[in-house]
């Protein structure tokens, strides 16, 4: 008679989440459920990318593609209460779903730190569809005042709003040529509360990205602290800036199902684990929920996964499992076309090297979740352009 599965049930479709699955479902002792309030699967380096003209398949996989063929069952719902006594979750539709082992990895959701107006009167690009918003938004000026906005603002000086930024300048030019605007001066400002960006890097680092965007035409405004927006302006330190388009990239905060469940949380609000990632028996916290020491990277999710999942399997084998050991990823961060800075340990690489390994980066990530096959189609992506805009699409036809 067989052993009956461990039903391994993981919320979460992002990189931890989607890892963590495609692990589990290759050993015969777990049946996978995977249940995931998108139905596709975000690869967040290149957001920035599909905001300024690239494909949106760059950057949005169906969550359906990358588990074909596999034994998870997959299921598009919204987690929303945990019941551990019975050790099930309950999904906002009301539907339940019964575990043996739970591993959570739900994301991070945007933090407006509570400034007036910034919520409602800001953009953002940490989906594909809110990056599609924003590209949409560029061209719509164009087409209803033939003039670009007086300011575009990006708030947060980390890779985020550091990759947007420098790209944003050439696209500008390009969508504005389009449309048969004559080139004028374009004011892209970067606004960063720190006296650096990136301040958790070297800071060398961020003076060498600082040069480059200044190079790009990129105003860059250090230790300024945003005040408040309206659909005019953007308040710094008691200045206003004259803008209808303003990106928040400034802060995250941690998914509100922890809170809201009860999770023994750190001063940042994130989940406490312990050395094997879990935060409570039989309960798995990964990737950017996790008080972990370098949380809130994309690696570092998909390290997490691999960890879980490897000692979940040795444990379903009767084999010592092993402690987390935090391991520091490499940071890569494009500031504009063929460029990026790369600190790698020690190593510091900037420039056409950076930019080449960054290229690479991506290929390696697509194939964690993919057949190498699919991961070059979907790698091949980057090199691509998409416009719903149809006087931009025809200009390039």
């Amino acid at each position: 008679m067989n052993e009956p599965k461990t039903r391994a049930l993981v919320v979460g479709g992002g990189f931890a989440g989607v890892k963590t699955a495609l692990l589990l479902s290759e050993n015969k002792n777990f049946e996978v459920t995977i249940i995931s309030a998108e139905p596709n699967f975000h690869y967040y380096p290149t957001l920035y990318h599909t905001a300024t003209g690239g494909a949106h398949s760059q950057s949005s996989i169906p969550l359906a593609n990358l588990f074909e063929g596999r034994n998870v069952r997959l299921i598009q719902a919204a987690a929303e209460k945990l019941d551990r006594k019975k050790k099930r979750i309950l999904a906002t539709d009301g539907t339940v779903f019964e575990y043996d082992i739970l591993v959570l990895a739900l994301g991070s959701v945007p933090n407006y730190f509570g400034i007036a107006g910034i919520k409602e009167f800001s953009f953002s690009i940490s989906t594909p569809d809110q990056a599609r918003r924003f590209k949409n938004h560029l061209h719509r000026q164009l087409e209803d005042s033939r003039k670009p906005d007086l300011n575009y603002v990006v708030v947060g000086g980390g890779p985020t709003g550091i990759e947007l930024s420098g790209a944003l300048t050439h696209y500008l030019r390009e969508i504005m040529k389009a449309h048969g605007i004559k080139r004028r001066a374009i004011h892209v400002d970067l606004v960063e509360a720190a006296p650096a960006l990136v301040p958790r890097m070297p800071k060398r680092v961020g003076n060498s990205v600082a040069r480059r965007l200044r190079k790009l035409g990129v105003r860059i405004y250090l230790g300024k602290r945003v005040e408040g927006a309206t659909a005019d302006e953007l308040t710094i330190d008691g200045k206003p800036i004259q803008s209808h388009t303003i990106v928040w990239t400034a802060g995250t905060a941690n998914h509100p199902f922890f809170k809201a469940n009860g999770f023994k949380l750190n001063e940042r609000g994130k989940v406490i684990v312990d050395d094997y990632l879990q935060a409570e028996p039989d309960i798995f916290v990964l990737g950017d929920n996790a008080a972990t020491q370098y949380s809130g990277m994309a690696q570092t999710a998909l390290y997490d996964a691999i960890c879980a999942s490897e000692n979940l399997i040795r444990a379903a084998e009767g084999k010592l499992v092993k402690p987390y050991a935090p391991k520091r990823p490499i940071y890569v961060i494009p500031a504009g076309h063929n460029w990026a800075a790369v600190l790698w340990g020690k190593v510091q690489i900037y420039g056409l090297a950076g930019w080449a390994l960054r290229l690479a980066a991506d290929l390696v990530a697509f194939k964690d979740y993919q057949p190498w096959w699919k991961a070059g189609r979907q790698w091949m992506t980057e090199f691509e352009t998409e416009e719903d805009c149809p006087t931009c699409a025809n200009a390039k036809a």
